[in-house]
């Protein structure tokens, strides 16, 4: 499955085409990192970007879905992330290609695999490190890129999910707290309570099937 992962930034703006199917290096089909100088006014700098993106999505038209990081709500200026995020959902939206979206804290739990073996918080350099080892690249991985490199790994994972190429049996700890977790209740007032908090759970929140709408 060919992916587009997106980790938006006005100045360092990481994306990676990613090939599930492949080994090694070559699952990395494609990445880079696209910016706008702080000079140029807002709106030119989100349609730079946008348009950007749209040049990814023609450019690479095996893509089947896309992966973007949304913005952490409450943090620093996240009023243009978010306005960044709808630009690029446009490209997505108009494309009619298949996406969901990941926080930076479950970006970062899904990088660890498995919490109870990987312990503190993830760093940037730690970012890298998974990237470079899911890909065996060697040599110099920006951590924007790494990101993106990651996200589009674990879109691919979800997808596949969703399209039952793989099952709730083969996901890693990590990914079934992020895609396919549910959990009951057996204490307190809401003994008995079954919620289903995995993303797989939250169509038309955290994922959407753009391609299956027509195109207008």
């Amino acid at each position: 499955m060919i992916v587009l992962g997106l980790d938006p930034s006005m100045t360092g703006f990481g994306w990676c085409v990613h090939d599930g199917a492949a080994v090694g290096p070559a699952r990395v089909v494609a990445r880079g990192r696209f910016a706008t100088p702080s000079k140029q006014v807002f709106v030119a700098r989100y349609m730079t970007l946008r348009d950007s993106i749209d040049g990814l999505v023609v450019q690479y038209p095996q893509i089947e879905a896309v992966g973007i990081e949304s913005p952490p709500f409450g943090e620093q200026w996240s009023e243009g992330l978010y306005a960044l995020f709808v630009y690029v959902n446009e490209v997505v939206y108009t494309r009619r290609k298949d996406v969901v979206y990941f926080d930076p804290g479950t970006v970062k739990m899904l990088a660890k695999i498995d919490h109870r073996v990987r312990k503190g918080k993830m760093f940037k350099t730690d970012m890298v490190a998974a990237a470079k080892a899911d890909t065996g690249i060697k040599g110099v991985f920006n951590h924007n890129e790494a990101d993106a490199y990651l996200i589009a790994k674990f879109t691919a994972r979800f997808w596949q999910l969703i399209k039952g190429q793989i099952t709730v049996a083969d996901l890693t700890p990590a990914e079934y707290q992020a895609f396919a977790k549910v959990h009951t209740f057996v204490k307190g007032e809401r003994a008995g309570e079954t919620i289903r908090t995995g993303a797989v759970y939250k169509e038309g929140k955290r994922f959407y099937r753009f391609s299956l709408l027509e195109t207008t």
